[in-house]
């Protein structure tokens, strides 16, 4: 990697760095870093004209040392007030900035990495995944994989910047280990430009590195929850033989639940119901060749945070390329999942559920029901969720009605209120390691693609902050959004459609503390 010099006004930065693997765009975002000139305000003099966005370094010829001349004015920095301090907070929503609102910065776009920004600003969502990360500093199997650690290093430093930055962060080296690690993302075009790539993979590979990486301490020591207990799924799944009636039992660990799509699927329980249903090819011992078998599975343990993911991509055979389903989906704000539970998960929910039930109507200034009228039978008027109600009766009553219900109240949600109005009935509760959950989750980031293939179209990330806003975050702007908006990602045309979402738990102090969390 050759070392320039750059020179810009009356300014010069002797050891600049270029990374001759990436496209001449990335050097321009480390120029914006030094001197706050955004990269299409740079005009960089090179031998035989301008510097291009993607031009080929081989055949730029540039060598050790070597001066470069930089034009461009910087982003304009506020003057000092003239009749006194105005406080941040006297100021109108939209002139606060996004430091106020309680959001982070944006990411800059290094050349079709959106489908990685999208993913990188759902995940730094997550409180959790960020401690655990700021306490990783390497811990055994380090040097046996490498490139496994260096991209954890990279993930907690780029959270960390996001934290910190007031303006967008060129993700560079983070990039740059990504491709390092899965050079699947480094595809380029005949032209030499970097391919888009596939959202879901990326947030797939990230998670599965974070999960090998961040795990306890073989001592026991207390540490950061880790990622299968932020993100872990367990299934328990019987197989059955179709010809033969031959059973047997599986459990396995994932980190997303699949909506399938399909002519019969308009609503996310829908899609989710069939994902617990498949058929697959499996040699039979009793027959003594491979046959159907049957595949039923069940949630048998719960994180604090759930992902789904929308399955929008299928291979065409015709065309030897990915197509999407447009197809129109629906989601709700509040996810209830006791239907896709175990018994032994279900019991196990039951008394958790009961105590935020109460605690909600405590909230709400409801009276508490007796038991006589808090059993099945309640009355059709009754908008309560009981234990036995299914997520699919939940969210009939949240379409008929427009409404958000929560265990026992229903309160309508005002258009352009965003999720603050409605606190007093969503309520958030923080999801941690010594809680217990109720299987009643709330919706906190959406990931969606806006096209009509995986390789190609744009992907953004609208995530929930947690003063209760929505931020739309499009790569380097970070736009506030209100709750509607949210809802109307559903897909069935051309606008941003659900890819990926992301849901919070709600959970209870175990039995002993009257505090809920």
């Amino acid at each position: 990697m050759p070392t320039v010099s750059v020179k810009w006004h009356k300014e010069v930065f002797p050891t600049v760095e270029i990374d001759t693997d990436q496209p001449p765009y990335v050097f321009k975002c480390q120029l914006y870093d030094l001197t706050g000139v955004p990269p299409e305000r740079q005009k960089i003099m090179m031998k035989g004209g301008l510097l291009k966005d993607d031009a080929d370094w081989s055949k730029l010829g540039v060598k050790e040392g070597q001066r470069l001349m930089m034009l461009g004015t910087a982003d304009e920095v506020p003057k000092a007030p003239e009749k006194g301090p105005i406080f941040v907070e006297d100021l109108p929503e939209e002139e606060q900035g996004g430091a106020s609102l309680g959001y982070t910065a944006g990411l800059v776009n290094l050349g079709n990495t959106c489908y990685m920004n999208s993913t990188i600003q759902c995940l730094h969502s997550v409180p959790e995944l960020k401690s655990a990360l700021q306490k990783y500093s390497g811990g055994p199997g380090s040097e046996m994989d490498p490139s496994s650690h260096t991209l954890t290093l990279a993930t907690r430093d780029l959270f960390s910047e996001l934290d910190k930055s007031h303006r967008p962060v060129a993700p560079m080296r983070f990039l740059t280990v990504l491709r390092n690690k899965y050079p699947q993302f480094a595809q380029q075009t005949n032209t030499g430009l970097y391919m888009q790539q596939d959202a879901e993979e990326c947030w797939s590979q990230l998670v599965y590195t974070l999960s090998q990486r961040l795990q306890p301490p073989p001592d026991g020591r207390l540490a950061p929850a880790n990622v299968k207990e932020v993100f872990g799924i367990d299934l328990t799944s019987m197989v059955k033989c179709v010809e033969s009636g031959e059973e047997s039992s599986e459990r396995e660990t994932v980190y997303s639940l699949k909506c399938h799509i399909s002519s019969e699927v308009n609503h996310l329980y829908e899609g989710l119901k069939q994902g617990f249903k498949s058929e697959l090819e499996k040699f039979s011992p009793a027959l003594g060749r491979t046959v159907i078998h049957v595949k039923e599975s069940l949630i048998s343990h719960l994180p604090p945070y759930l992902t789904v993911q929308f399955v929008r991509f299928f291979w065409k055979k015709e065309s030897k390329q990915k197509a999407k389903i447009l197809r129109k989906v629906d989601y709700p704000l509040v996810l209830d999942v006791l239907d896709f539970c175990s018994e032994d998960l279900k019991e196990k929910l039951r008394s958790p559920r009961q105590v935020l039930r109460e605690e909600e109507d405590k909230k709400a200034g409801l009276k508490r029901k007796s038991k006589e009228e808090d059993g099945v039978g309640n009355s059709a008027n009754n908008k309560e969720i009981q234990p036995s109600m299914s997520v699919k009766d939940i969210n009939m009553q949240d379409a008929q009605e427009k409404t958000a219900s929560v265990d026992g109240t229903s309160q309508p949600v005002s258009s352009g209120s965003g999720a603050g109005d409605s606190e007093a009935v969503l309520t958030q509760h923080q999801p941690s390691l010594d809680s217990q959950l109720t299987g009643i989750y709330d919706l906190v980031a959406v990931l969606t693609h806006k096209g009509r293939s995986a390789d190609s179209g744009h992907y953004v990330a609208w995530v929930k902050q947690e003063n209760g806003k929505w931020i739309k975050f499009n790569d380097e702007d970070a736009i506030p959004q209100r709750e509607e908006d949210i809802t109307k990602l559903s897909g069935g045309g051309d606008w941003h459609m659900a890819y990926i979402c992301l849901y919070k738990a709600r959970s209870v102090i175990p039995t002993g503390s009257s505090q809920t969390t």
